[in-house]
């Protein structure tokens, strides 16, 4: 049974930091796989912030690009989302995905992702 459990969100000014984990358990080892993480603020449709593919390869929305890293542990199985530069747009709740095929058949396809965790808030004042 795979579960994801996040952690690390807060309240932070623009212009701070904060780093967002995942940790993920029930993965089988040798199967390919997509995390990523998505947020939802208030009143908005949830989107898709960052994709880590487990081939290493990563992708993120044009919003964050240059202020976002997402990244992940293996021996951890955690996956973190650094994240720098936070201006107040970034305020939402912020969910770790996972989903068993490569990320670009999910994003080609628009299938969704089948495991959530709970998400954690992030709220950045100006």
């Amino acid at each position: 049974q795979v579960h994801l459990v996040e952690s690390g969100g807060g309240s932070v000014q623009a212009g701070g930091s904060l780093s967002l984990s995942c940790a993920a358990s029930g993965f089988p080892y040798d199967k390919y796989y997509c995390m990523g993480w998505f947020r939802q603020a208030p009143g908005k449709k949830r989107e898709r912030v960052a994709l880590f593919d487990s081939d290493g390869s990563t992708s993120y929305i044009d919003s964050v690009k240059g202020r976002f890293t997402v990244s992940r542990d293996n021996a951890e199985n955690t996956l973190y989302l650094q994240m720098s530069s936070l201006k107040p747009e970034d305020t939402a709740m912020y969910y770790c995905a996972a989903e068993f095929a490569p990320c670009e058949v999910i994003t080609e396809t628009r299938a969704d992702f089948g495991y959530w965790g709970q998400g954690t808030q992030v709220s950045v004042s100006s």
